[in-house]
C-alpha cells in the first residue's frame, strides 16, 4: 500500500521500522506537505491581516500555487521509497561475470540518479512553498502567525532533509557533468531558502514587538 495511503499511526511505524525505505527522503518530502498545508489553511481562513481586499487576493494567490506544490510533494512521498528501492535492488545485482559487472554498475548509476532526482524536486518544490510562506505571513489573519512559523519551519527542514539526500546519493554518481550540475543548483537553491525563510521570520516577530 502506497504510504500516502497509510494511517498516521501504521505510517509512524513504517518510519521507525528497520527496513531502509521509508527514508529521510520521504520524511523531508512529508514534512514539506505537512508545512504547505499549514499555509493553505492560513492562507484560507475568513479573516486576513486586515481583511483589505488585497491581501484576499494574495492569499488566494499563494493558495493556488501551494494546492499544486503540495500535491507534487505529496507525490514525492512514495516516489522517494521507490526510487531507493531501486538502488538497493542493483547493488543485489550479479557480478560474478565482467558482464554482470557492467550491467550492475550501469544498473546503479541508474538507479543513484533517479534517487537524487526525487530529492532534488523536493528541495525546489520546498523552496517555492517558503516564498509562499512569506505572502501568507505577510497577509494571514495574526492569530494565525505561529501556525505560518512552524509551517516555515517544516519546510526548512524538508528543504534541509532532501539537500542531504541529493548530497549522500552524489557520492556514488560517476557522471562528473550531472553531479556539478545538481552541486551548484542545490547551493542556489538553499541560498533561496535562506533568503525566504527569515523574511517569513520577521513578519511574524514583527507582531509581538
Amino acid at each position: 500500500m502506497p504510504l500516502i495511503d497509510l494511517s498516521l499511526r501504521d505510517l509512524l511505524t513504517a518510519f521507525s521500522s528497520n527496513d531502509p525505505t521509508p527514508g529521510g527522503g520521504s520524511a523531508a518530502a512529508l514534512a514539506s506537505a505537512v508545512g504547505a498545508s499549514l499555509l493553505m489553511m492560513v492562507a484560507a481562513l475568513p479573516k486576513s491581516r486586515s481583511n483589505a481586499e488585497e491581501e484576499k487576493t494574495a492569499l488566494q494567490g499563494a493558495t493556488a500555487t501551494l494546492t499544486g506544490l503540495r500535491q507534487q510533494l505529496t507525490e514525492a512521498i512514495d516516489a522517494d521509497t521507490a526510487a531507493y528501492d531501486q538502488v538497493v535492488a542493483a547493488y543485489k545485482q550479479p557480478k560474478t561475470t565482467p558482464q554482470e559487472q557492467e550491467a550492475r554498475k550501469a544498473a546503479i548509476q541508474r538507479a543513484l540518479r533517479s534517487a537524487t532526482d526525487v530529492p532534488l524536486d523536493v528541495m525546489r518544490l520546498s523552496v517555492q512553498a517558503l516564498e509562499q510562506a512569506a505572502v501568507v505571513a505577510a497577509n494571514g489573519h495574526k492569530a494565525a502567525a505561529s501556525d505560518a512559523g512552524v509551517a516555515a519551519a517544516l519546510l526548512m527542514a524538508g528543504a534541509t532533509g532532501a539537500r542531504m539526500n541529493v548530497e549522500t546519493n552524489l557520492e556514488g554518481m560517476s557522471d562528473a557533468a550531472y553531479s556539478d550540475a545538481v552541486r551548484a543548483e542545490i547551493k542556489a537553491l538553499s541560498a533561496s531558502a535562506e533568503r525566504a525563510e527569515p523574511l517569513s521570520g520577521r513578519l511574524r516577530s514583527s507582531e509581538h514587538r
